[in-house]
């Protein structure tokens, strides 16, 4: 996203000597993309950036993933992998519980009480949704604050932690790519500017606005790396003998920066429209989409729930965070939940959703969708609150649930 900024002191020629109060020089850092080829930013630090003192394994959170053999639609009770007090004893990072994930992307949940440890996932950019709560990101380019409602794009490689803030705890909904997490192209233009169709632009978005300095000897970082093996995941733990948080200033177009789903202004119909109007992002083999409260479509004979589609070429993950869910009534479905609609499966509204829309001129809703283009696999976060029963819904009696077994669930 070619969008620059200065933050900082930085020298007036990039690669240039660039001199400390006592006369020493500061570390110029290239952070970029595809091989110098594409965006970037230059950091400026006091001490040397690749210096490290130590390194030990990191054994990372189950990362394992199984098919989902026999296919079935999936709903997953998210409220579920966090019950009662057992937030207080986590972080936003170690504490993460993976939900569904492929070799493009992986999809985590959590909900956390205390600071994460330093951190750097070496193999994709991140995209956090702010489902609840509130934090400080601290990062090399500076702070963010962060709050419900808000997707947080944390490029590849930058050094960050959480620090939960306020009374409520950090619950966060993790999109962790295997490439980078980009506006869609159709929103800009060939230089990169957003364009006046596009349903956000560069006042939306919030970057760190000044340095922040640390002090620190031996400073942990958790990185998250790519190996061998059948995951191809590894986890390191580097010791910088300076703290790493030592960036006195920097520019570019490359940073990490936070977009709330308010600030998201909906693209509607006279007759409905499909997902891609409310595409936020985009990774490799991926997208992420935003469905917020809107009125909906006009024409006198509108059906403004979706229609029945058949996902073909892609995996479709919506994360329930608010409001009333119509199209879902019956289902089970409700604030909390995640939904699998896998390739080969033809989804749509549950029974009597349809009829029940007619006349409908708003949804109050917001939701979350990440779209893949290769299957996905089961996570341990997600087999240990599948609901057995979802599948069933659309075949039973409106309100109903499933024949094989019955379960709780909001409308």
């Amino acid at each position: 996203m070619a969008y620059y900024r200065q933050v900082g002191d930085i020298p007036p020629k990039r690669h240039t000597q660039f001199r400390r109060p006592d006369g020493g020089l500061y570390r110029e850092e290239l952070v970029g993309t595809e091989g110098f080829s594409a965006d970037s930013s230059l950091l400026y630090h006091r001490f040397v950036p690749s210096a490290i003192a130590d390194a030990r394994a990191w054994e990372l959170p189950d990362q394992a993933l199984v098919a989902n053999s026999p296919l079935r639609p999936r709903h997953l009770r998210l409220p579920e992998l966090f019950p009662g007090e057992e937030h207080k004893a986590v972080d936003a990072v170690t504490g993460r519980r993976l939900l569904l994930g492929n070799g493009d992307v992986r999809i985590s949940y959590v909900v956390a009480a205390l600071p994460s440890p330093y951190y750097r996932d070496a193999v994709g950019d991140e995209c956090a949704f702010v489902e609840g709560g509130g934090a400080t990101v601290e990062t090399s380019f500076g702070a963010l604050e962060v709050g419900h409602g808000d997707l947080v794009v944390l490029p590849r490689g930058v050094i960050h932690r959480w620090v939960p803030t306020g009374p409520d705890p950090l619950r966060l909904y993790v999109v962790e790519a295997s490439s980078h997490i980009v506006p869609p192209s159709r929103y800009l233009t060939r230089y990169g500017q957003f364009l006046e169709q596009a349903p956000y632009c560069e006042r939306d978005l919030r970057a760190p606005a000044e340095p922040m300095l640390a002090d620190g000897k031996d400073v942990e970082v958790h990185v998250r790396h790519r190996a061998g093996g059948p995951e191809g995941l590894a986890g390191t733990v580097h010791v910088f003998p300076e703290h790493p948080f030592d960036v006195v200033g920097w520019d570019g177009c490359l940073y990490p920066f936070a977009f709330n789903v308010a600030d998201f202004e909906p693209i509607t119909g006279r007759v409905h429209q499909p997902p891609p109007v409310h595409q936020v992002f985009a990774g490799r083999d991926f997208v992420i989409c935003a469905f917020v409260p809107r009125k909906v479509d006009y024409h006198p004979r509108a059906v403004p729930v979706p229609y029945y589609h058949s996902n073909v070429d892609s995996d479709e993950v919506m994360f329930y965070v608010a409001g009333d869910y119509e199209a879902r009534r019956g289902s089970g479905i409700g604030r909390g939940s995640v939904s699998l609609h896998p390739g080969g499966h033809t989804h749509g509204p549950q029974p009597g959703a349809v009829e029940r829309s007619l006349g409908a001129e708003f949804f109050d809703e917001l939701a979350i969708m990440v779209d893949t283009f290769r299957p996905l696999g089961l996570g341990e976060g997600a087999l240990a609150v599948d609901d057995p029963g979802y599948a069933w819904t659309w075949a039973g009696a409106e309100g109903t649930t499933s024949p094989a077994s019955a379960f709780p669930g909001a409308g």
